[in-house]
C-alpha cells in the first residue's frame, strides 16, 4: 500500500471484515491494497515520500483479533530494507501488571485508614503504645501462622541466612512502629501523617549519603516544599508535643531503612523465593520476638492490667472489638503494601505511603473532629503537594 509520507491513516473495527478471505501475504503487496483515506497529519516523518506497509499483524476477524497486540509497520519508498520501522502497538502484561499495582494501592490505602481509625480510638483510652504495637505483631503472626498450618498459604522455604538478612530489616521495623504509635498517643493522627509526609525527603536523604545513590537536581528541588510543609505544620499545631514529634520523625527514618533492606532481602538467595505476603509474614513475627521484652520492661502487664480495666469501664466491650480490629487491619494493610513493595521500587514506595496520607489526614480530622488553623492546613497541602512534585522529579 502507498501512501503520501505526511499522512496517517486509521482502520476502524471493520478494518479486516472487508478484507476477502486471502491470505495476508496476498493482501499486503503494494499494488493491490487498497487506498485509505487520511484522517490527520504528522509533521515529523519527512515530506512527500509514499510509504509502504512492511507487516501487519493482529487485524484478524473481531472474534479472534488480540486488541493488545495489533501492529502495523511501514517504511519509506527508496529503500531496499525498511528503517525505523512505525509499531502502533499495546504491551498486555504492562497493563496488567500497572492495574495490579494499581488494586494493591487501593486496597492498602483503606485498609491503612480503616487501623489509624480503630488504633487511634484504643490509645485514647489505652495509652500503651508498646502493648499495642506488641498485639498488632501478635495478631499478624497468628493469622500467618494459621494460613500456613491450613495451608490456605503456602509456607515459606527459608534457611538460617534467609533469618540473618530479615534480621536488620524487623529491627528497623519493630523501631518504626513502635515511635508511629508512640507519636498517634501523644498527638492528633492528622499531625503524625503530616510529619511522616516528609519520607521521600529521608529517602532521598539515606540513599544519596549512605548508599551512594545520586539523583537530578529537581529531585532535590522537590524536597523542599515537603520539609517546609511539614515544619510550617509542626509550628502552628495547636496541640504540639515533642514527644509525638520526635515520634514520627524517628518513624520516618526507621520505615526508609526498612524499605531498602526489604528490598534487597527479596532480592538475595532463598530471600527472592519468599513472596512479599510471606515476607511480611517472616518480619512479622521476628518483630514480635524483638519488641516482647521491651514492651514488658517499658510497661509492664501491672500498668497493662489496671488500663485495660479503666478502658472497659468507659467504654465497655466494644473496646475490645477496637483493639481486635486495630490488630487485624495492621497486618492487613502492611501485608498488601509488601505485596506492593515486591513490585515496585522503594522510592515509589515512598511516593505511594505518603499519598495514601492524604486520605488518612482527612478522614481523621472529620470523624475526631481536629481543630485545624488555616495556616497549619496550608502547611500540610504544601507538603503533599512537594511529594506529587517529587515524583513527577523521580520520573
Amino acid at each position: 500500500m502507498a501512501f503520501s509520507a505526511n499522512q496517517t491513516y486509521a482502520a476502524g473495527p471493520k478494518f479486516s471484515e472487508n478484507f476477502p478471505k486471502k491470505t495476508i501475504s496476498t493482501l499486503l503487496k503494494p499494488h493491490n491494497l487498497p487506498t485509505l483515506n487520511p484522517c490527520k497529519k504528522n509533521h515529523l516523518l519527512p515530506q512527500h515520500k509514499p510509504l509502504y506497509i512492511s507487516s501487519a499483524t493482529g487485524f484478524g476477524p473481531a472474534r479472534i483479533r488480540d486488541p493488545f497486540s495489533m501492529r502495523c509497520n511501514a517504511y519509506e519508498a527508496g529503500r531496499s530494507q525498511p528503517i525505523a520501522p512505525i509499531s502502533i502497538g499495546f504491551d498486555r502484561e504492562e497493563a496488567a501488571q500497572k492495574a495490579k499495582i494499581g488494586v494493591y494501592f487501593a486496597t492498602w490505602w483503606a485498609l491503612n485508614v480503616v487501623f489509624n481509625i480503630y488504633n487511634k480510638k484504643v490509645l485514647n483510652v489505652f495509652p500503651f503504645p508498646w502493648l499495642t504495637s506488641t498485639l498488632s505483631l501478635a495478631a499478624g503472626s497468628l493469622i500467618m501462622l494459621g494460613s500456613w498450618a491450613t495451608n490456605i498459604a503456602q509456607p515459606p522455604e527459608t534457611d538460617l541466612h534467609f533469618w540473618k538478612n530479615l534480621l536488620p530489616v524487623a529491627v528497623a521495623h519493630t523501631i518504626g512502629h513502635v515511635a508511629a504509635t508512640v507519636s498517634m498517643s501523644k498527638v492528633a493522627v492528622s499531625f503524625t501523617h503530616i510529619i511522616k509526609s516528609g519520607e521521600p525527603a529521608f529517602t532521598v536523604l539515606v540513599s544519596r549519603f549512605l548508599m551512594g545513590e545520586t539523583f537530578p537536581l529537581s529531585v532535590y528541588l522537590s524536597l523542599l516544599p515537603i520539609i517546609g510543609g511539614c515544619a510550617l505544620s509542626a509550628a502552628t499545631e495547636l496541640n504540639f508535643n515533642l514527644t509525638g514529634f520526635m515520634g514520627a520523625m524517628l518513624s520516618n527514618l526507621a520505615f526508609v531503612f526498612r524499605n531498602i533492606f526489604s528490598k534487597r532481602g527479596m532480592s538475595k538467595g532463598k530471600s527472592s523465593s519468599v513472596g512479599g505476603m510471606n515476607y511480611y509474614a517472616c518480619l512479622s513475627i521476628l518483630s514480635l520476638l524483638i519488641v516482647t521484652p521491651f514492651a514488658i520492661a517499658v510497661e509492664g502487664p501491672h500498668l497493662w492490667a489496671v488500663g485495660w480495666q479503666n478502658a472497659l469501664s468507659q467504654i465497655g466491650p466494644n473496646f475490645i472489638w477496637w483493639v481486635v480490629a486495630q490488630s487485624v487491619f495492621y497486618h492487613l494493610y502492611n501485608q498488601v503494601s509488601y505485596m506492593s513493595l515486591n513490585e515496585i521500587s522503594p522510592l515509589t514506595f515512598s511516593i505511594g505511603n505518603t499519598m495514601k496520607r492524604i486520605s488518612v489526614i482527612v478522614v481523621s480530622i472529620i470523624i475526631f473532629q481536629t481543630p485545624l488553623q488555616p495556616i497549619n492546613a496550608l502547611g500540610a497541602a504544601i507538603a503533599i503537594s512537594g511529594t506529587f512534585l517529587y515524583s513527577q522529579a523521580k520520573q
